[in-house]
């Protein structure tokens, strides 16, 4: 039993009656961690539930206020121009639910509204996104919201389409509902689930159309701005998460959509309140563990005084071994643990300075090499802190060799940094090579581009850091850049060739195909173009070809796109314009076009142009049904006498001849 006393095993071993303490705040530990994982767990069922009930009830109230837009477009059938005004002052019931009526015909000017605001009458709205998007659409639809032209209230229109007894699309009948005002969101003042609890209802783009007026953290829909579970509502996700909220702090949420008026509404629960009760009861029971331990500590204090007075001589010898006081230990004990222990220490402190002098060798061979070297080369430790740039990095960077770690991040472009330290974080944590190409800002006012690489070192069993080596490359990718531009340019005239016009209708194509933006497809060639090249030759020619292009660059917009398809075949293409504003700027084109001239020995040329125009219609499935049927109205242009523009009308499905056309009047 003695010698059981006298090991340090034994006399610790006394200790650990204390080992209970460390196990009840590992269980109080524990109760939190499962404890909130539960409590979030329970609460995001009532929020299911109650987001669940919020948008059926709004659901049914938009529902509600179309059926009733629906009957009111029923009943317009055969009621003349004039006395819509009347008709709709006979139905007051609709003033329950809606702030104004307002019916429009099929080229978007409003013809009545009740109650009546002066200059409404007579408003054109066929350029607003709820108009063109009735326009092509069956179904009813739910704007923006606006402010009111009388009320100055935040206002949204419900809308649906007018037909005519040909089931022609005649325009639409619409509703204006106040966010403020109207019984829509009213009910939702009061919170659900306690105070804290806020319900907030927003717009397909996330304009926040409804908010508690209690809650002063949410002021307006900037607030929302990157909050990444509602850009997944806003694109038709339903579920519950817990996130930072719009005022940062850990917020339990729930997400669901109001289909009928494509609406998100979002109820959010502040995390802190639902976890509230369970902390409060773990505080009584940490007191109730710290008041035990006090108890305990007076008693054990002697105790562990004299189990560890050995102890504390070992660590005094030790610190004066690493001051240089002493070489090694002479502890006199009776502990057989801590003899060997200080025996042990002996033998490592004698192999520690021969390894020290030897190392010492290896460090000063190593930095001969690595500063001799004209590539640039650092060292990094496991971290990722850099502890040596060679004199070439530092030359290549611009930087001193007082610099600091934080100088190399912070030369890097902002829009490459985020990227590279997550890449070196991974490379961190996985021990893979780290190689990217980075922009770096040199102090002498030029923006270069590094490619950096960089491996893990590895000793014998484990790895000892990481050393990489930075290329300056911007003369490279600059030559790449200049690569890419040739790929899709024309070298004669500069614009887009047929591979790069091609890519950027495929893209246009597609945008179409998912959020229906109109775009527009011009073709045309030049007109008496054959004579320029035979009798001028191709230099004249050419000229003629940079000329046009010019011309055309300069008179179409910044966002449409202009290409040379190939010989005397131009393309143009509008995006996001509507096949009307199309062929005002292809007549256009015609006429300043048909100014532009060449002169040869005396001899002045002209050319006109043979152009064709068609929208993106519901059936284009590829560009080249696209490119087809622009070309074969281009051809009819020719055929119709050249100098021309023909547009093929999407209703009927065939080429008409526009009304610009010269020289058309003096042929009739």
């Amino acid at each position: 039993m003695t010698r059981f006393l006298c090991s340090l095993q034994g006399r610790l071993l006394a200790g650990l009656a204390a080992t209970w303490l460390v196990i009840v705040g590992m269980l109080l530990v524990l109760a939190w961690q499962y404890g909130k994982a539960l409590v979030d767990e329970v609460n995001l069922g009532h929020l299911r539930d109650e987001s669940s009930l919020i948008a059926d009830g709004l659901a049914e109230k938009v529902d509600r206020r179309f059926r009733a837009l629906g009957r009111l477009e029923a009943g317009l059938q055969g009621v003349s121009p004039d006395r819509l005004g009347t008709f709709l002052e006979h139905n007051q019931v609709l003033m329950e639910w809606f702030e104004g009526i307002m019916v429009t015909g099929p080229d978007g000017v409003v013809l009545a509204d009740w109650p009546v605001v002066e200059g409404r009458v007579g408003l054109d709205a066929s350029q607003t996104e709820y108009f063109r998007m009735l326009s092509h659409s069956p179904w009813p639809y739910v704007s923006e919201p606006f402010v009111g032209r009388a009320s100055g209230d935040k206002l949204v229109l419900m809308l649906v389409p007018r037909f005519d007894e040909q089931g022609a699309f005649a325009g639409v009948v619409g509703g204006m509902v106040s966010l403020t005002q109207s019984g829509l969101f009213r009910w939702l003042e009061h919170g659900f689930l306690g105070a804290g609890e806020r319900v907030s209802v927003l717009s397909a783009s996330g304009e926040l159309l409804f908010h508690p007026r209690r809650s002063s953290s949410v002021a307006s829909s900037k607030a929302y701005n990157g909050l990444p579970a509602l850009d997944l509502a806003l694109a038709g996700w339903e579920g519950e998460t817990v996130a930072r909220g719009v005022d940062g702090d850990s917020t339990l949420m729930a997400y669901r959509q109001v289909r009928p008026a494509n609406w998100v509404v979002k109820l959010a629960l502040p995390q802190q309140q639902v976890r509230a009760p369970l902390g409060d009861y773990l505080v009584t029971l940490w007191w109730a563990w710290l008041v035990l331990a006090v108890l305990l500590m007076f008693s054990m204090r002697w105790l562990v005084r004299r189990l560890l007075e050995p102890l504390h001589r070992l660590e005094r010898q030790i610190a004066q071994v690493g001051a240089g006081e002493r070489r090694y230990l002479a502890l006199s004990t009776n502990m057989d643990e801590l003899s060997q222990v200080a025996g042990s220490f002996n033998r490592l402190e004698h192999e520690r300075l021969s390894a020290l002098e030897h190392l010492r060798d290896r460090q000063a061979f190593l930095d001969a090499v690595l500063g001799s070297t004209p590539v640039g080369m650092f060292v990094a430790d496991l971290k990722g802190h850099l502890n040596y740039m060679n004199p070439a990095l530092l030359d290549l960077l611009g930087l001193d060799a007082s610099c600091s770690a934080s100088d190399w991040w912070e030369r890097i472009h902002p829009d490459d940094r985020q990227g590279t330290q997550d890449m070196w974080q991974h490379s961190l944590l996985t021990g893979n090579d780290f190689m990217r190409q980075v922009r770096f800002h040199h102090p002498g006012g030029v923006t270069l581009w590094m490619e950096v690489h960089a491996s893990q070192v590895r000793g014998s069993d484990e790895p000892l850091g990481f050393v990489g080596m930075v290329k300056d490359i911007t003369e490279r990718r600059q030559q790449e850049a200049l690569q890419r531009w040739e790929a899709e340019h024309d070298p004669l005239t500069g614009l887009l060739n047929r591979r790069g016009f091609e890519r950027r209708l495929e893209e246009a194509l597609a945008e179409y195909a998912k959020t229906g933006t109109p775009s527009v497809l011009i073709l045309f060639d030049l007109d008496h173009f054959k004579p320029i090249n035979d009798e001028g030759g191709h230099a004249l020619g050419d000229e003629m070809l940079r000329r046009v292009a010019q011309v055309v660059a300069w008179e179409v917009r910044r966002s449409d796109h202009v290409a040379r398809q190939g010989g005397d075949e131009f393309a143009v293409l509008l995006p996001s314009c509507t096949l009307k504003q199309a062929g005002e700027i292809a007549e256009s084109l015609r006429r300043v076009v048909s100014e532009v001239t060449v002169v040869n020995e005396s001899k002045v040329y002209h050319i006109t142009l043979s152009m064709g125009v068609t929208a993106f219609q519901g059936g284009d499935d590829a560009v080249d049904t696209v490119l087809a049927r622009a070309d074969a109205a281009s051809y009819e242009a020719k055929a119709n006498g050249r100098n021309a523009v023909v547009m093929v009308d999407p209703d009927k499905e065939s080429l008409i001849d526009a009304l610009w056309q010269a020289g058309l009047s003096k042929r009739e």
